[in-house]
């Protein structure tokens, strides 16, 4: 009997390593079908997964509640599993290089707690051969045991887009690779499980490694794109949106509208692919390009608060400022590497003190990570400006006359709206006399 046949007779367990906004929803589809042991090293997640609450907000409570999985902080349980998925985030660090750290502390945990006739796949995102020369090492080492002989290893990207309803594990096809053809075929037939889309089944690791990293590098460069554009047609004094909704009307334009480029994937993983072509002598040219357009758009943005407020003769030292939104994206609590922090930094610099509130995002996390501290939406008044960095629900529900409240009791040629996301009629906002502008 192979490991495919013990899993699926639920006489071998999977264990996901990294609960997070990956990990978790993966346990919980794995769950509904076999025995699954869910790891995560920080036990305060742990302790809430159990009380079935999700802090990601990926899968619900509800889910959390009715699913079989077994939490647990304890990194021997590892030992009940004979499949482990390494669902660890892959951060860069201040100087743009890969932090490969969490993805070898997971490789030196389940090294710890390896079996022989095991498999461990990788889900994290990671430049060409980390699987193979870093991670297969370590988990040697850690082990004792030899890979290829007892046991083997795999590469899966994941492809989880958080916040995103329609589009979610199940639903999307699902690239699987091994060390070689038995692993490969015996990868993909436990993820068949519960991929209801199909499975692409990857040449080699590398491969299955590369294409991640390809893939949100060409979605980061084609919103570059959108931004250069963005910035040049400010200059000409063209409306950006307008162009691409008729740029749109061809058959095979992308659709790509321009925008804060930040999260753990599209943000981070170019610098991957940068990184190691580096190494090979190879200097990025487009890739890097588009990494430093992006980049500079929360500076582009608060130069055009500024310029918004001068011209609504408005005091900038003085002034009052309020944003929508901390998170890296809408109706997602996730706020690693957001670029609005950039926006807030900037408007620092002015000496302004922005007002920042968000439903979403957690205060103590974000106090934690930029020295941040969220307001309620009633402290969000007599405000000079109004910046809508993040298009949650919430607020694109927002009629004029609410946010109208949030301001001054001044003409509305006063009144500074900011809508980074396009949210607002720009229309009506031009017929009440609003100065307004949008990316």
């Amino acid at each position: 009997m192979g490991l495919y046949e013990e899993i699926k007779g639920k006489k071998a367990k999977i264990s996901i390593i990294g609960l997070g906004y990956v990990g978790m929803p993966i346990a919980v589809a794995f769950a509904k079908k076999v025995n699954v042991i869910g790891f995560d090293i920080n036990k305060d997640k742990i302790g809430l997964y159990k009380k079935g609450i999700d802090p990601t907000m990926e899968v619900g409570d509800e889910s959390i509640k009715n699913s079989n999985v077994e939490f647990t902080s304890n990194p021997e349980d590892l030992k009940q599993s004979k499949f482990h998925i390494v669902a660890v985030p892959t951060p860069i660090r201040v100087d743009k290089t890969p932090d490969l750290a969490p993805v070898e502390e997971a490789s030196k945990i389940v090294g710890k707690n390896l079996t022989k006739g095991s498999y461990v796949v990788f889900e994290s995102t990671v430049y060409p051969g980390v699987t193979e020369d870093i991670c297969i090492p370590i988990l040697e080492q850690e082990s004792g045991l030899i890979c290829g002989k007892d046991f083997k290893v795999g590469y899966s990207p994941e492809r989880i887009n958080p916040g995103d309803k329609v589009h979610k594990l199940e639903t999307i096809i699902k690239i699987v690779s091994g060390m070689d053809a038995e692993s490969l075929d015996e990868i993909a037939k436990v993820y068949e499980i519960v991929i209801e889309a199909g499975i692409y089944k990857a040449e080699s690791i590398k491969v299955a490694e590369a294409a991640k990293v390809a893939e949100n590098s060409q979605r980061d460069i084609n919103i570059a794109f959108m931004n250069e554009l963005a910035m040049v047609f400010d200059k000409m004094n063209i409306d950006t949106h307008s162009v691409v909704n008729a740029m749109n009307t061809k058959w095979n334009s992308l659709g790509f509208y321009p925008g804060l480029v930040g999260g753990h994937c599209i943000g981070v993983d170019p610098y991957y692919f940068i990184y190691e072509a580096e190494k090979l002598g190879y200097h990025s040219q487009i890739i890097l390009s588009g990494r430093k357009i992006n980049d500079g758009i929360p500076e582009f943005v608060v130069e055009n608060v500024i310029k918004k407020m001068i011209k609504a003769g408005i005091n900038i030292a003085k002034s009052k400022i309020g944003i929508l939104g901390i998170t890296f994206k809408e109706n997602c609590p996730d706020i690693r590497n957001s670029k609005v922090e950039g926006i807030i930094k900037g408007l620092k610099e002015y000496n302004i003190d922005p007002l920042i509130c968000d439903p979403y995002a957690d205060k103590e996390e974000v106090k934690e990570f930029y020295d941040v501290d969220l307001v309620d939406k009633t402290e969000l008044n007599n405000l000079d400006a109004l910046i809508l960095a993040v298009s949650h629900e919430e607020y694109r529900n927002l009629s004029i006359l609410e946010v109208d409240k949030l301001f001054k009791n001044v003409s509305n040629d006063k009144k500074v709206i900011i809508d980074i996301k396009n949210v607002f009629d720009i229309n009506e906002l031009k017929s009440l006399n609003y100065t307004y502008w949008r990316l």
